[in-house]
């Protein structure tokens, strides 16, 4: 049956976000099931909840991917936006803010203001993204509301506001408090009843709720006079000054409640519905230049593409939220990226994995389409006009393994479902490095990779291995030598002569060779073939088989045979004098990159006592530009930053982030130059 379409100023994009196992998923699943817009309240454990579908999902009992799920509340179309809570999966968490109007951070009401919690503020922050938050789990009988909104209020400033709290008893929630309300209500399930205030709770509340009419009476002068002579406000006056404070971020609303017993959740769904920002909220949006761009339901369309999926049987899907004017099916965009035109020849709403087709999507509602051959993430596609919007900035991977396929012939399926997850995933990157013969992929964890590795096989049917990075070492020579290599060799017919000495001397780069010689000792039509030869045998070096850099050739003597000597007899003498480099104390070189660590103060002595330990080189440390965050900088060798994506995660509970490039390449310190050699030669037998 066809439903009208939701209005812009009836539609709320709430991206949930907090820290991992704080019930995100659960509170997405209870506001669903406590709007009607689903029938069952389905559970983690169980692997039925509408926005944990995926197979990795259902598996692992965590969310790794976004998803989108509406719920109809008070004729407000609610797009809920679950996002994963694990590091690994943040770009996820990007694509979620990147078309949201509110971020809703949920927390855990025994541990309060934890690592995510903070890093879910900055990533909203960011984003410029209102806040608000909700407090989970709070049915916990160590649940202590009271120390986290003082930790909260601590930590993120008098923005901090309640909106509704819970009554305890015996260690109990009896009931929960909808201050704008000024009404307290016990659940039973589904249930919401009215329960009347006993007179021992009457003081907190009435503290409680001065203070969310003190910063409700900071948005408007009327109200403030109103608040001064001590006059009450109209709950309609509360609900307008609360949308107001949220969406000009003055006001960080807090909200209670247990997504396992549903208590709290229909007054949650009241706040939202009544006070959070619609997309008219923003006003503007951003364009590239991060110039203003005016939002015009009227307008001509223009949608965002901020996810991809690659599904194995539907083929591409985009997910998108229109940014202006109303996308109506059949429609054909630009796409500003590519120059290509694309039909929306469907469109359609999700919730979790159900698709809806619909005729059309107003301005700022969000919705999927399939087989948009020429778009990707972060592209723009308009009707007419050619503003591009913002795109989302994702961090860049680090963490990296080989890949080793399990079947032999199995590269192009790799390969194949590796181009197609990238295109879904923009904090992968894939690299075949053609110097250690790897194929390598990059994410932001183990955790990342571990799942790439489960849907290389689930979906494209290809089973492989992860493997330690090899690192790119080089060899070259440090002090000077002449060489001399002859090549003979006598057999029926014609035999092999070649004749040659050559001066060897360290350089900068490749091979720089030259020729000295005098009388003909070796003719002109040869030295070409010296050359060639001593570029064969630097592909590997006289110490591990690393390829050899740095080197200089001088050929200053030789001789000849007027029938025996060709091309090839001067090839294998220029191989034998090349032999003689371990005489020219030849050294192992590893590539060092330049280290930036951004971190807060108090990490500062653990960063720099680790990079230390890595044989890095600290070059200084300063201040950044957000309060009380310091930078480290350092040059580090690569082949001892492979786990510091996971190290530096651990030493900072994931509130430090980092950025590395090659740099150059430098002499291995010999201890440990012996112990690649060693290990070299125990992978060549």
């Amino acid at each position: 049956m066809a439903t009208a379409t939701p209005k812009t100023e009836n539609i709320r994009n709430i991206c949930l976000l907090g820290h991992g196992g704080n019930g995100k998923t659960s509170v997405a699943e209870a506001m669903l099931y406590i709007s009607g817009s689903s029938d069952r309240l389905g559970k983690i454990s169980d692997g039925t909840t509408v926005c944990d579908y995926d197979p990795e999902e259902i598996k692992r009992k965590f969310s790794i991917s976004t998803s989108i799920a509406p719920a109809f509340y008070n004729d407000k179309k609610i797009n809920i936006i679950d996002t994963p809570g694990y590091l690994d999966f943040s770009g996820e968490v990007m694509q979620g803010l990147r078309v949201s109007g509110c971020a809703l951070i949920v927390m855990d009401a025994k541990s309060g203001v934890d690592a995510g919690c903070e890093l879910a503020w900055e990533y909203a922050t960011e984003a410029t993204v209102p806040k608000a938050f909700f407090i989970n789990k709070i049915d916990d009988e160590n649940a202590n509301f009271s120390a986290v909104i003082d930790s909260m209020r601590e930590k993120f400033g008098k923005t901090i506001c309640p909106v509704t709290i819970p009554i305890f008893e015996n260690r109990k929630t009896v009931g929960i408090v909808n201050l704008i309300k000024n009404k307290a209500y016990a659940y039973d399930g589904k249930e919401a009843k009215e329960i009347n205030i006993d007179a021992k709770f009457a003081d907190n509340i009435s503290e409680a709720r001065a203070l969310l009419m003190e910063s409700l009476a900071s948005t408007s002068d009327e109200l403030m006079e109103k608040f001064f002579a001590e006059e009450e406000f109209t709950e309609e006056e509360m609900t307008d000054a609360l949308s107001k404070g949220i969406n000009d971020r003055s006001i960080a609303p807090v909200m209670v409640g247990s997504a396992l017993t549903l208590d709290g959740i229909s007054s949650l769904l009241y706040i939202i519905a009544k006070s959070f920002p619609n997309p008219f909220g923003k006003k503007h949006e951003r364009d590239l230049d991060n110039n203003y761009v005016k939002i015009d339901p009227e307008g001509s369309p223009a949608v965002f593409v901020f996810k991809t999926v690659a599904d194995p049987f539907v083929g591409k899907m985009s997910y998108f939220k229109v940014m202006n004017g109303t996308l109506k099916r059949d429609m054909t965009l630009k796409n500003l990226t590519t120059g290509e035109n694309e039909k929306f020849a469907h469109i359609y709403v999700i919730k979790g994995k159900k698709q809806t087709e619909v005729d059309e999507l107003a301005c700022g509602d969000i919705g999927v389409t399939a087989k948009l051959a020429n778009t990707n993430t972060n592209d723009t596609l308009s009707a007419s006009g050619n503003t591009m919007y913002k795109k989302i900035e994702y961090k860049k991977p680090y963490y990296g393994m080989g890949i080793v396929p399990s079947a032999k012939g199995d590269e192009d399926k790799i390969s194949s479902g590796i181009s197609k997850l990238l295109e879904e995933d923009l904090t992968l990157r894939y690299e075949n490095n053609r110097e250690t013969k790897q194929m390598l992929i990059y994410g932001l964890g183990e955790q990342h990779l571990d799942i790439i590795v489960s849907k290389l096989k689930t979906r494209f049917g290809t089973t492989v291995q992860l493997t330690q990075p090899k690192i790119a070492y080089r060899e070259t020579i440090k002090k000077k030598i002449d060489a001399e290599g002859k090549h003979k060799k006598q057999s029926g017919g014609h035999g092999q002569y070649g004749h040659v000495k050559i001066h060897f001397a360290p350089g900068d780069n490749g091979l720089v060779f030259s020729e000295s010689t005098f009388g003909g000792s070796v003719p002109k039509n040869f030295h070409p073939a010296v050359e060639k030869g001593l570029l064969e045998c630097m592909q590997k070096g006289v110490l591990a088989g690393f390829p050899m850099v740095g080197l200089c050739a001088d050929l200053y003597d030789g001789s000849f045979h007027d029938v025996d000597s060709s091309e090839m007899a001067f090839k294998m003498a220029a191989a034998l004098a090349y032999k003689e480099l371990k005489n020219a104390n030849p050294a192992i070189l590893e590539p060092v990159g330049s280290l930036k660590v951004y971190v807060p103060d108090e990490y500062m002595g653990d960063i720099i006592g680790d990079i230390s330990k890595r044989r890095g080189r600290i070059l200084g440390t300063g201040q950044a530009e957000k309060a009380g965050v310091s930078i480290v900088e350092a040059e580090v060798p690569q082949s001892e930053m492979a786990n510091y994506t996971i190290s530096l995660r651990a030493m900072t509970q994931g509130r430090g982030s980092f950025d590395y490039e090659f740099v150059r390449y430098e002499e291995v310190p010999g201890p440990i130059a012996q112990k690649i050699i060693d290990e070299n030669k125990i992978s060549e037998e």
